[in-house]
């Protein structure tokens, strides 16, 4: 207000177009120096200890690329097996070990870590973020996948790989089939390849959402950057399908449990159902992070915009979506009713409409501008070509009559190679050839990749496309030999040739990236002339400066952006603690905030993931007190971790981030990142106690009106549920309580609300286990049993990492460290206390309500 009481006019928005540049010439001297010792990255025997995200992603992709080629080794030995009829060369055993890794390494080691690491690498430049918000998390996630991956697949060389089929079909996997430890190398060995998943998806998914640039609405966001916040949100709804799968075939295994045995009320199709619930969305999740590097790349080798941008954006809204409503593709021929074919049949059809119009936007695109064949143009060439003709056959076989006839033979192979070389091998190399002088400083050979790229073309082409008519003359597939005579001989010879083919072009690679491909930390020129922001120069602290963002192609719209963020002359143009920070922004306009302190490197996320992946490798081999202790050292470097990470109790006073703008270096609640992050572990796991319910419901109708519970068996008094039930409620108006008291400034009082209101949840999930098992229900015994004990284990998980967060919220409470103002820790335990509380009441009444109620 003006002295004189009427409004002054209003203060420059420095987000506006037209405002001045935040910081102009001459930048303070020092300042260059004191944001490069902030991000310095270690070096020597502490390079474990890295959390830049430059470096994880490479770091990543190289280990996901290494697993390609190891599986690639495998499928290259299985084509060697199939070149001649009744070949002798690999034995059956051996054979069953081979497709199993080769398919479960492809999908698990390979596909999604890579796309993984690509988004790791390129988000923070491409919305010149300084790094994604939990850096340390990225790093765990990576460690853990390394190590548990590198050990799951040498188990092949001794004998113990899994032999079942990536998709893992009971009863084959069941302890009666399959006894030795193989099938569980698949469903304990591959348990960190899930948590690495869903850590990678909640950095991506909180990055994308509050890590952009001043002013990169949602509308001048990447495509990319839209593609991988799907691709992430598709991890947090998918994977714990998969998730809540291996929990019960492990539960199975280990003690007898019977979910998918039908002699005691288990039904094989309930694993079908919550494997393909994952299964299929998971080519999709492969898919739509290439499809985004491949609306990145286009117009920068045209010299062109995007046609329809945001029709493209919605298209990868609505291929995540649809996608959801395919798995039923996968089981045409197990004897589901004809309403259900129809249906899932159409959103067969239905999912084609999004992915068309992609490819339609990439060719307009084309035509739009002047294409130059450079080596990433040429993968993107080959991408649409051997796509499309993947998803025509993908038309094909969502055709039900014609799925009844093509299911498990080796035309599904070749759909499904076509799709995914197609769909995301290409478009990855073509990513590497295009952003490999972002990483390195300069471009790999313009010579080797166009003779890699020829040889992959046909050789992929020979091996895959030979295998629709082998497929079609009645060849099945995971067979590891056939009879002569039968007119397969030429077919399979054509196929291994080439294959033998691709895998020269794959060599070419390898050596091209050996011989050209340096990390320098550092890059500077911008080769191909595109014009998004990972382009700027850029080193250990990402962009020197964040830049305002006014357009989707900046670089193309300001040809000084560069120059003037090399110059500091924009958002952030040094430390303001003295430590690494990241600016947050809002999720929709991308209004800045305030400015988060992000960790540094630690050892602690190091530990934590060998504890990880050695807590689920011992279970594997039945070690018990080994994974006890590995579990031990993963939970206590993650206390560790948090302890030593960002919310260090410290008040600081809002800094300066240039053009007039002070925000404060802490936040609590929604704006804070942390919570979304909590809010998006909470989606993962609310999933799976829909996977959860689902379980008990499909059983319920398995065994048919009557049968559930089944005769002999009985649940306890209803009465007995009611005080389980109000403890637990009770506990969460405790952890409420809590909140008031520390809002008020009595931490003391707040600890001791915590630990009564922990008292009460363990209190009462105990007294519900022990009216259950008062009352005679064995988990053993029968299909209704095991899906209530399943319902006790999840809530006993939840109650155990409530334990551990308690006792972590007090001891900082007693340290000093949660006060009225800084109660970012409390607000998290808060939020997860209060779901376990929901979830243990509706896991409740599932269990006492649900069969009354069809009673």
């Amino acid at each position: 207000m003006s002295p004189h009481g009427m409004a002054g006019p209003p203060e420059p928005d420095p987000l506006s177009p037209d405002a001045p540049l935040p910081n102009p010439l001459p930048r303070p001297a020092g300042e260059l120096e004191a944001l490069e010792r902030a991000w310095r990255r270690p070096t020597g025997w502490r390079f474990p200890t890295v959390v830049n995200n430059t470096w994880i992603g490479v770091l990543y992709l190289g280990t996901a690329l290494l697993f390609f080629v190891l599986a690639g080794v495998l499928a290259l030995l299985m084509r060697a097996q199939l070149a001649l009829p009744e070949n002798d060369l690999i034995g059956q055993d051996l054979y069953n070990q081979l497709f199993t890794t080769h398919g479960t390494v492809m999908m698990f080691l390979f596909a999604v870590p890579a796309v993984e690491a690509m988004g790791v690498y390129l988000l923070p430049a491409m919305l010149a973020a300084r790094d994604l918000p939990f850096p340390r998390l990225s790093a765990y996630a990576y460690w853990a996948y390394a190590i548990g991956g590198l050990v799951f697949f040498s188990s092949i060389f001794y004998g113990a790989a899994p032999d079942g089929g990536w998709f893992m079909y009971p009863p084959l996997t069941g302890k009666q089939y399959s006894p030795g430890v193989n099938a569980d190398f698949w469903l304990l060995g591959i348990g960190f390849i899930e948590i690495s998943a869903i850590a990678g998806a909640i950095e991506i998914i909180v990055g994308v959402l509050k890590n952009r640039a001043p002013g990169m609405t949602l509308a001048r966001m990447p495509i990319f950057a839209w593609a991988m916040l799907v691709f992430a949100a598709m991890i947090v709804f998918a994977f714990p399908a998969v998730i809540w799968g291996t929990i019960l075939l492990e539960l199975e295994r280990a003690f007898g449990w019977p979910f998918f045995i039908a002699a005691r009320g288990g039904d094989p199709l309930l694993w079908q159902h919550l494997f393909w619930f994952f299964g299929h969305p998971e080519v999709y999740i492969i898919f739509l992070p290439a499809a985004g590097m491949v609306s990145m790349i286009i117009p920068a080798m045209v010299q062109a915009r995007l046609v329809g941008h945001g029709l493209v954006a919605m298209a990868l809204l609505g291929t995540g979506f649809l996608s959801f409503g395919l798995w039923v593709h996968h089981m045409f021929a197990t004897g589901i009713p004809n309403l259900s074919l129809a249906f899932f049949s159409a959103a067969s059809f239905a999912v084609s409409v999004p992915t068309g119009i992609q490819v339609f936007a990439w060719i307009a695109t084309i035509a739009t501008g002047r294409p130059r064949l450079q080596v990433p143009m040429l993968f993107i060439l080959g991408f649409l070509f051997i796509f499309v003709l993947g998803g025509l056959t993908g038309v094909m076989v969502a055709v039900v009559p014609f799925d009844w006839q093509a299911h498990d033979t080796y035309f599904v192979v070749a759909h499904l190679h076509y799709v995914l070389i197609g769909g995301m091998v290409f478009p990855l190399l073509a990513a590497i050839y295009y952003w490999a002088p972002a990483a390195g400083g300069q471009g790999l050979s313009r010579r080797l990749g166009t003779f890699a790229f020829w040889l992959l073309f046909l050789g992929i082409n020979l091996t895959f496309f030979p295998m629709h008519v082998s497929g079609l003359m009645g060849m099945p597939r995971r067979v590891w030999t056939y009879p002569a005579g039968m007119g397969l001989e030429v077919w399979n010879l054509l196929s291994t040739i080439g294959a033998v083919v691709a895998a020269l072009g794959v060599l070419l690679v390898a050596i091209d990236v050996l011989l050209h491909f340096r990390i320098k930390g550092t890059m500077a020129g911008n080769p191909f002339h595109a014009g998004t922001l990972e382009w700027l120069p850029q080193g250990n602290y990402a962009a020197r400066s964040i830049p305002r963002v006014t357009s989707r192609e900046p670089l193309w719209d300001d040809p000084d952006l560069a120059e003037q963020v090399l110059q500091g002359r924009h958002f952030l143009p040094g430390t303001a603690t003295g430590r690494r920070e990241s600016l947050v922004t809002s999720p929709v306009e991308a209004r800045p905030q305030y400015l988060a302190i992000i960790p540094g490197p630690g050892w602690a996320h190091v530990l934590a993931a060998i504890g990880t992946a050695g807590f689920f490798l011992s279970l594997t081999v039945e070690w018990v007190l080994v994974a006890a202790g590995f579990g031990a050292l993963a939970v206590a470097s993650v206390l560790r971790w948090l302890w030593t990470g960002t919310d260090l109790g410290e008040i600081r006073e809002p800094a300066e981030i240039g053009g007039g703008l002070r925000l404060p270096v802490y936040a609590t609640g929604p704006e804070s990142v942390g919570w979304w992050a909590m809010v998006v572990l909470l989606l993962v796991d609310g999933t799976i106690f829909a996977c959860l319910a689902f379980t008990h419901g499909f059983l319920w109708l398995v065994n048919g009106d009557g049968a559930w519970p089944p005769a002999g068996m009985a649940l306890p008094p209803l009465p007995a549920a009611a005080l389980p039930a109000a403890l637990v409620a009770a506990s969460g108006a405790a952890i409420c309580l809590a909140g008031r008291l520390l809002r008020r400034g009595r931490a003391l009082a707040m600890s001791l609300a915590v630990l009564a209101a922990l008292g009460l949840l363990l209190a009462g999930l105990g007294t519900d286990l022990q009216a259950l098992r008062a009352a005679g229900l064995r988990p053993e015994a029968h299909a209704f049993g095991a899906a209530v004990f399943a319902n006790q284990f999840w809530q006993g998980v939840h109650a155990a990492a409530v334990l551990v967060m308690a006792l972590y919220l007090v001891a900082r409470s007693w340290a000093g460290m949660v006060d009225p103002v800084r109660r970012l820790t409390f607000e998290v335990v808060r939020l997860f206390w209060l779901y376990a509380v929901a979830q243990a009441l509706a896991g409740m009444a599932l269990t006492h309500l649900f069969p009354r109620g069809l009673a």
